[in-house]
């Protein structure tokens, strides 16, 4: 019979499509002493075209895209049937693990500053029930010129006034010239050409699924939510008055390319990727508000994996269509930000639901979030201020107080910055004849911490949280490669309480892997998890201590496959049956249309 792969097969896009990412088993050569399971470039690039050949795809080029994914670059775009028959025959090969269609992401949407007062979701919770509380976070830490926040998005306005001084050089890595919109692919220059659809372009074949609508300047307005620069009696305040912005274009007309979105995330963490210069100032923070209507995919997890072994936090939008997330926000070890409007009920537009870390002002039509603009509507004009509504300005919110806390304990891990926020939230508020966001997500509506998060963020209480004494410190002893279908001991002995404290709690749990391992017992201190398939895993300890604090520490292992990963994959004689089915299949659908 057919191998069934781990993974559940891509949705197939409607969408033209030009690239396929490619996910290929580890080589069945990789041993123990192997410290990951990437093979050499070169090699990787021979099976995938072995793997290519014998499924009958033809391909102009392919790279690769972070650890384990493969980009295929195939002679003409494909969509409907005909591209759902290419990623079928790909997945037929025993030596492929998934295949992706490389579809377009869609972009979501006190100080003496005089427009200090308009930003209403800065001041004081006694003020409006969901601001974050900035003036008090202000008095412990207004950041440190050390800490670095990528925003991968449109680009950015570089010569803004108010973001003078904040930004470094960044990156374009735009690779369609055709949507790129300022004439060229991949460049050194992230400024926001424009990302204007016209009506025109919509009458095309390239442009036909796409909106009609103005530029945005939707990086130059995350920006300045972030680092605008601020008590400089100058325009807006951002909320970090010190950190860097690294600015990493990712998107241009229609939204992002996927292969884009990956790369600017590898290379935005320090990561190195093809063609493009070594990243000097890599960022612990990433901004990213755009979003799909698919689930998390082998390709987004893995990268998501890689960027927060090297440190960086992804903090993501929770998404604009009033129903439950999709990727990034449902992947492991990212922060998705739903929106709460000034009262403090979730927005009628956010997404909701028990991926959701927290909730932070999002903003409606009557009130909504305040910061950088450019007046063009094509082409850039003027440099300005505006106002916007969405989760794509909440994220940038729980974006900043992170580096905040980085500026107060640069110790501090993705994980536990995401922790020491959701601990010190505020609790949802409760607005009297709202209805509970879990019977009526589609309207404002009263939160809780299974629709919405931990709770409301708050600055003032996120960095206090931040310092090094507040918690325990969770250790998990690292792992040694190992071989599929075998028990690693998972240790968390070496973790500590914070002082006058003692460890009345410890909890595995599988943050993400090719498979399902089974831990033997979750709540031991030390414990042994049994790795069925070969793949990379992360598994995450939680400690709790006897004063109610928690801390928590994240261990990665592979493993490597028994079998599988040799040249091309066609040897097995299922292989060949599999391809004369499909063969056979199509002629019985030619004959049936006769």
């Amino acid at each position: 019979m057919l191998a069934v792969p781990l993974a559940a097969p891509a949705q197939v896009s409607q969408e033209p499509v030009r690239n396929l990412l490619v996910r290929l088993k580890p080589p069945a050569d990789a041993t123990a002493s192997t410290s990951s399971t990437r093979e050499a470039p070169l090699a990787a690039r021979e099976r995938l075209r072995a793997v290519a050949a014998t499924a009958g795809v033809g391909f102009e080029d392919e790279r690769a895209i972070g650890r384990q994914h493969q980009l295929l670059r195939l002679p003409a775009a494909q969509s409907g049937a005909e591209l759902e028959a290419t990623v079928r025959r790909l997945r037929l090969n025993p030596d492929v693990l998934d295949v992706e269609p490389d579809v377009r992401v869609r972009r979501l949407a006190v100080p003496n500053d005089p427009s200090f007062s308009t930003q209403w979701h800065l001041q004081a919770p006694t003020t409006f029930a969901a601001a974050m509380n900035m003036p008090a976070a202000w008095d412990v830490t207004t950041g440190s010129t050390q800490v670095v926040v990528a925003v991968l998005d449109v680009g950015v306005r570089l010569n803004h006034p108010d973001l003078t001084g904040r930004l470094l050089p960044g990156y374009d890595f735009v690779s369609e010239v055709e949507f790129a919109n300022d004439g060229d692919g991949r460049d050194a220059d992230p400024s926001d050409p424009g990302d204007w659809v016209s009506a025109a372009d919509k009458r095309s074949s390239l442009f036909s699924t796409c909106d009609v609508e103005d530029s945005s300047w939707h990086g130059t307005f995350i920006a300045g939510q972030i680092a605008a620069a601020t008590n400089n009696g100058l325009g807006v305040a951002g909320i970090d008055w010190r950190a860097k912005v690294l600015p990493v274009r990712i998107s241009g007309k229609c939204g992002a390319l996927l292969s884009d979105l990956l790369d600017g995330m590898r290379w935005a963490a320090g990561l190195a990727v093809a063609g493009a210069p070594a990243n000097t100032t890599p960022a612990r923070i990433l901004n990213l508000s755009f979003g799909g209507d698919a689930a998390c995919s082998p390709s987004y997890q893995d990268v998501i994996d890689e960027i927060t072994e090297a440190g960086a936090l992804l903090v993501v939008a929770a998404g604009n269509e009033s129903g439950t997330v999709a990727r990034p926000a449902d992947c492991n070890g990212v922060l998705a930000v739903g929106a709460v409007q000034e009262d403090g009920r979730k927005t009628a537009y956010s997404n909701y639901g028990a991926r959701v870390g927290l909730v932070a002002p999002g903003g409606t039509r009557t009130r909504a979030i305040y910061s950088l603009d450019n007046s063009g509507t094509t082409t850039p004009g003027v440099d300005t201020y505006g106002q916007k509504l969405g989760t794509s300005f909440s994220s940038p919110q729980a974006a900043g107080v992170a580096a905040l806390m980085l500026a107060v304990n640069p110790a501090l891990t993705p994980a536990q910055l995401v922790l020491r926020m959701q601990d010190s939230a505020r609790a949802h508020v409760v607005v009297a004849g709202a209805p509970l966001c879990s019977t009526n997500g589609a309207v404002a509506c009263n939160c809780d911490t299974s629709t919405c998060g931990a709770g409301l963020l708050d600055a003032a209480q996120a960095v206090l949280a931040a310092g090094p004494a507040q918690a325990p410190t969770a250790v998990a002893a690292p792992l040694a490669m190992t071989s599929a279908g075998s028990t690693v001991t998972l240790n968390g002995n070496a973790s500590t309480p914070s002082a006058g404290a003692r460890i009345v709690a410890w909890q595995w749990t599988q943050l993400s892997g090719p498979a399902t391992a089974s831990i033997a017992r979750a709540s031991d201190a030390s414990t042994g998890a049994t790795l069925p398939a070969g793949g990379s895993y992360v598994f995450r300890l939680t400690v709790t201590d006897s004063a109610g604090r928690r801390d928590v520490a994240d261990v990665a292992v592979t493993a490597t496959s028994p079998s599988g990963g040799g040249g091309g994959g066609a040897s097995g004689w299922w292989w060949g049956a599999g391809l004369w089915a499909l063969a056979l299949l199509a002629w019985r659908r030619r004959a049936a249309a006769v």
